[in-house]
């Protein structure tokens, strides 16, 4: 078994499936070899990083065997949860300083607070739009809105390196769109 030894194996993130193939967690490399021993996931996808003197590759995505029942899986319509979504960055200008959030429907034009009406600004950006729509600021928005799968996605997005293989969990849906 040929092992990468030159990668740092101690921030190895995994991604846990459901046994319906839904994403519901991100673990430890640890944790996730603890599910597998014990029988309750088995490793989908493997990274090149080994443990154990190259005894045992190390999983990127594991699924759990038996199906487990979760709570409300919707995102939280909050202000933090907007400046996840939109990665900290105004829609406006790309800026990342002195952000407050922008209705792109005003509110005064019948513009509602939902994930899909509202998005990041700068303060100068949205000083610029005031009470006017989009093409009437003469402005394009970097992104549109929407509302995110879940929190989890959230969790994922803000991830400095995203393995390659989490891609097909989460970005599937909207691929076949």
């Amino acid at each position: 078994m040929e092992c990468d030894r030159s990668q740092d194996v101690l921030e190895s993130k995994v991604l846990v499936l459901n046994s319906t193939f839904l994403p519901i967690n991100i673990c430890s490399w640890k944790r996730a070899l603890i599910l597998v021993f014990k029988g309750k996931a088995e490793s989908i996808e493997h990274s090149k990083k080994c443990v154990n003197s190259g005894k045992y590759k190390l999983p990127l995505v594991i699924k759990l065997r038996g199906y487990i029942p979760l709570p409300y899986n919707g995102v939280v319509f909050t202000r933090k949860n907007i400046f996840l979504r939109d990665n900290y960055t105004c829609q406006y200008c790309r800026k990342s300083n002195n952000l407050t959030i922008d209705h792109v429907i005003p509110t005064s034009r019948g513009g509602e607070d939902v994930w899909e009406n509202v998005v990041t600004c700068c303060v100068r950006c949205n000083n610029k739009k005031s009470d006017k729509s989009v093409e009437e600021a003469n402005m394009k928005l970097v992104n549109l809105p929407y509302k995110p799968p879940s929190g989890l996605y959230l969790q994922v997005t803000r991830q400095l390196s995203i393995p390659s293989s989490w891609f097909s969990y989460f970005f599937k849906k909207a691929a076949s769109n």
